[in-house]
């Protein structure tokens, strides 16, 4: 039997594999990958060091943003952002809130959903997971793709439903679900203020009832909180809101203040869904905006948290943070964490002021689950042979797969790229499966076996924050024999081609290895012939062009196999 993590839906699979040779004939220029090993690991992995009743922070290490969880039982499930990747929105299970399995991808047909021609950080904008009367629900905004949807499942891992439009909520994002006691359901979401908006960022939280049976909003919109927990301040960013009842109230939740580093998550609370609502009096109630910028280890970032409770009765929250490497800089993306909920005086508390997010924590009181077969969170390796039909379920490719560029079919226990005409700056789907930089500190390496046959044929690496920022290490035809080439794109400025900065040439014939290493703000780019001795290509380069702070956007840097022909 397959691991779950390798199981990828069919419909993605006959989507991206009807043209597959039929024969292991050797195309002219096929690039074959092999294997692919990712290790990483945190500096902080020398201070943080679990215990057998701890759990490290956070859970789940790289570019998982934005999660929501819901319990069934004694099952969770959980799901996070992707935007325009796919195949996106992954749904993971666990039993201790801890140790999470990947079990599927809610957008795993390349029909769900159209990302077009769009940025890498648009797209599927943070999901909401609910379960209610025997189905799964996942309510969900593509942005500049079709706006605010609804999918559903009997199974979580799948299959899901095709999406189910929500009209009434347009402009707005960051919908979730309410289930109440008495049958009725609601919507909230974020969506523009009454007006004109009074300043930038200006947004408010708005709610609608909800038809289960026919999935569809009806009856009147209604602001619930405008602008924030005080608008003479001028909050910014409401959003992620959450509606859950506890002791007679009605407790909305949302995230305040950006997704940078002033994120914090504040609390609301009424004693009807509709409102109205009152903010609670020690409000946030998670940040790390009030710690100092220079404390070891940081934090930032926090936010954007989803409340569960037990089947034994305690709170916990998911939230998102980082983990930068100096100053607001990171190149992993928006991790996802962990913490306990306290109740002091009927409101929650996570973080009191000036309180850090601890590294290592007590566990819930749950029964401890095995460690996963793909871990999650600390140092680890992993190593993919691609000896499966689908891909691992946590590989990626930008935008909706496209034409027969790839297979692991053709060649036993290899994956097969073959080159395009599809760049990494092209707003379209390149030749390229990525999978996320995970750790401050991590080396991607793979095995290739790739001849070019005409100049401007490419394979091999790729690092990518966005169409403008990225790294490329390739094997390509020179004037008289292989050579590797290492380019970047460091801007709109720049090139759509990037910039050649380092050549080598390659004098053995047959595998290559190429090998990307991170060191927070510093990447290696080396490659191996067959006497196996590593050689630079070129060390220690500005790795910020891999960083949010420098590209932008909400992901985080994705490296993997690439082709191209230019």
């Amino acid at each position: 039997m397959k691991p779950a993590w390798w199981t990828l839906s069919a419909s993605l699979a006959l989507a991206l594999l009807a043209s597959a040779p039929a024969s292991t004939q050797t195309r002219v220029s096929e690039a074959r990958f092999a294997w692919v090993e990712y290790q990483g690991a945190d500096p902080s992995d020398a201070v943080a060091t679990p215990g057998p009743g701890d759990y490290r922070n956070p859970i789940l290490a790289g570019y998982y943003p934005d999660p929501s969880v819901t319990r069934v039982g004694e099952d969770y499930y959980l799901v996070t952002s992707t935007f325009t990747w796919f195949p996106g929105l992954p749904v993971f299970h666990s039993r201790d809130l801890v140790n999470w399995t990947q079990i599927g991808n809610a957008i795993d047909r390349p029909g769900m959903l159209d990302f077009k021609d769009l940025g890498l950080s648009r797209g599927v904008f943070a999901p909401a997971i609910e379960y209610h009367d025997g189905l799964f629900y996942i309510i969900n905004t593509c942005v500049d793709c079709g706006g605010n949807f609804i999918i559903t499942a009997k199974d979580p891992a799948g299959p899901w439903s095709d999406p189910v439009w929500l009209p009434d909520l347009e402009g707005g994002i960051d919908p979730s679900l309410f289930f109440d006691a008495d049958g009725r359901a609601y919507i909230i979401n974020n969506g523009p203020p009454e007006g004109e908006p009074l300043y930038s960022g200006h947004r408010a939280l708005w709610i609608q009832e909800f038809d289960v049976k026919n999935i569809k909003t009806f009856g009147p919109r209604k602001l619930l909180v405008n602008g924030g927990v005080d608008i003479t301040q001028k909050p910014v960013w409401i959003e992620g809101p959450h509606i859950f009842r506890k002791d007679g109230y009605y407790y909305l939740t949302a995230a305040e203040g950006g997704t940078a580093i002033n994120h914090s998550q504040v609390a609301f609370r009424a004693t009807s869904p509709m409102g109205p609502y009152s903010p609670g009096p020690n409000n946030p109630f998670l940040t790390q905006r009030d710690l100092p910028a220079d404390r070891a280890h940081p934090i930032t970032s926090a936010g954007h948290a989803d409340l569960v409770q037990t089947q034994d009765g305690d709170w916990w929250a998911t939230f998102l943070a980082v983990r930068p490497y100096r100053d607001d800089f990171y190149n992993t993306g928006r991790d996802t964490f962990l913490l306990p909920v306290r109740w002091v005086d009927g409101w929650p508390r996570m973080t009191e002021p000036g309180e850090a997010i601890a590294l290592v924590h007590p566990r819930p009181s749950l029964p401890t689950q095995p460690a996963p077969a793909i871990p999650t969170s600390g140092p680890f390796t992993i190593r993919d042979d691609f000896d499966q039909p689908q891909m691992p379920l946590y590989w990626m490719t930008p935008r909706n797969p496209k034409g027969d560029w790839y297979d692991l079919t053709s060649h036993k226990g290899m994956l097969t790229l073959r080159p395009t005409p599809v760049g990494l700056s092209d707003p379209a789907n390149p030749a390229f499966w990525a999978r996320r930089q995970q750790h401050m500190n991590a080396s991607i390496t793979t095995e290739l076996d790739f001849t070019p046959q005409l100049a401007g044929e490419r394979a091999g690496l790729a690092a990518v924050q966005s169409n403008d920022y990225w790294y490329r290490l390739t094997v390509e035809k020179g004037d008289s024999g292989r050579v590797v080439r290492l380019a970047v794109r460091s801007g709109k400025q720049e090139p759509t081609d990037g910039r050649l900065i380092a050549m080598l040439p390659v004098t053995a014939d047959g595998p290559l290895r190429l090998r990307i290493t991170a060191k927070g703000e510093l990447y290696d780019f080396h490659v191996a012939e067959a006497d196996g001795v590593w050689r630079p290509v070129l060390t220690n380069v500005d790795g910020t062009i891999l960083s949010t702070k420098r590209a932008g956007g909400f992901i985080g840097a994705m490296i993997g196999p690439f082709a191209e022909r230019r």
